[in-house]
């Protein structure tokens, strides 16, 4: 049978190097939402926002220089990208179209100053529009709240006061740690590291890796780990744990927390990550929506960031696909309750003062994984392994230094932007 219409368009997108169609179908080429389920939701999603754009995704490696190769050539058929901030901010201002005038016409619909920021590349122009976000939080039981030490507010906690509260929490439980945290081979510990911990702790992430902060940072985690949960370092998912209860309190990506309230939701609490010396470090997983230079049907393409710019759209991303709004959407009592518990915390985490908003790596294409590597193989020397901080700061910091000399990419928020980005 033959695919007619929109199928066509994705058909052909996807075998035959993003071809449009003679349907009016504009390719709209993005790096999310790639698992099958995932892809036939947004689709559905899709096909009820902005009828005849055609969703094709593809891995984030090749992303960039498809863009580039088509651009470059005059001849682009991708009218539409999306993807997250690291992948489109590398590709402006040479590839992607000023969007100032799109996001002034759209006018204001509650996007955070800290996403503007970061769409507008290091420069005075708009690249991409915020399009959806998610982030990392902490989740506690009933079991875990009744432990808090007096006068700790666990809304507005300090890393100081974590520590107290896990230490109250561990005493309390028969010497057993509730906390727990996802050290294990899939687990997102050193997105931690990156993205919480070290700029809380020095403001910076790259730039301040091998710092004094960076020290006193490291420090603070071997006594925070020396009251977690030991079997910390098997696990990936921290839903998982807190749903059977060997632990009652933990940090991780919102997707990987959703699942452990559903049994008694009324006894659950999300709340932002603690502050630092520096402030409050948290990391954006900041998603975009672009039009390539050269493309075709840029008016439909502005059309459908529109659309997608609206709370309605916003909220049925939130529900199909579990990314929260980029705009001030008010977020409706039926949803999940895991997902309203998340949705205030993500709030309160954006809008606290003094926030320091990290990014994950940006540039680095295939290489990210060797960046987060020295982030592991850090955490495992120091903090499991009793390592010197000193001299192992020092050590991961060639080998950080290698790779983005390899690179030659400037660094990424929460460090300034450079030409180059260096380890102090």
């Amino acid at each position: 049978m033959r695919a007619t219409g929109l199928g066509a368009a994705v058909f052909a997108a996807a075998c035959t190097g993003f071809s449009t169609t003679g349907n009016g179908s504009m390719i709209f080429l993005s790096t999310q939402f790639r698992p099958t389920d995932e892809v036939e939701r947004f689709r559905a999603l899709l096909a009820r926002t902005a009828p005849g754009v055609a969703y094709v995704t593809i891995e984030e490696s090749p992303f960039a220089n498809r863009i580039r190769t088509q651009v470059s050539a005059g001849s682009n058929r991708i009218g539409m990208v999306g993807g997250l901030h690291g992948d489109l901010a590398p590709l402006a201002p040479d590839y992607l179209q000023d969007l100032t005038g799109l996001i002034a016409d759209l006018g204001p619909r509650g996007w955070s100053p800290d996403h503007l920021r970061l769409a507008r590349a290091g420069t005075d122009r708009t690249w991409y529009i915020p399009w959806a976000t998610a982030t990392y939080l902490l989740a506690a039981h009933s079991d875990a709240l009744a432990h808090l030490p007096p006068g700790v507010d666990p809304e507005a906690l300090t890393y100081d006061r974590l520590l107290d509260w896990a230490v109250a929490a561990r005493r309390a439980n028969g010497n057993r740690p509730m906390l727990g945290l996802p050290a294990g081979p899939k687990g997102l510990l050193h997105r931690f590291t990156q993205g919480y911990l070290l700029p809380s702790f020095t403001a910076g992430q790259i730039t301040t890796f091998r710092s004094a902060e960076a020290v006193t940072a490291w420090q603070y985690f071997r006594e925070l780990w020396a009251n977690c949960a030991p079997a910390s370092t098997t696990y990936d998912f921290m839903q998982e744990p807190l749903a059977s209860g060997e632990v009652r309190m933990a940090w991780d990506h919102v997707v990987r927390l959703a699942q452990a309230p559903q049994r008694d939701p009324q006894n659950w609490r999300m709340f932002p990550a603690p502050r630092g010396p520096k402030g409050l470090g948290y990391m954006a997983v900041l998603l975009g929506l672009g039009i390539p230079k050269h493309g075709p049907e840029p008016e439909l393409a502005q059309r459908t960031i529109s659309a997608f710019s609206q709370p309605a759209a916003q909220i049925e991303l939130l529900r199909s696909n579990g990314f929260f709004p980029a705009v001030g959407a008010a977020i409706p009592g039926d949803l999940p309750p895991a997902v309203r518990l998340e949705a205030d915390a993500v709030r309160r985490q954006q809008q606290a003062p003094g926030t320091i908003v990290s990014l994950p790596p940006v540039g680095l294409g295939q290489r990210e994984g060797e960046v987060s590597k020295v982030f592991q193989d850090t955490f495992r020397a120091i903090v499991l392994g009793g390592a010197d901080i000193r001299n192992t700061l020092d050590q991961q910091a060639k080998v950080l230094q290698g790779i983005l000399d390899d690179l030659k990419v400037p660094c990424w928020a929460p460090d300034p932007p450079a030409a180059r980005c260096r380890v102090v």
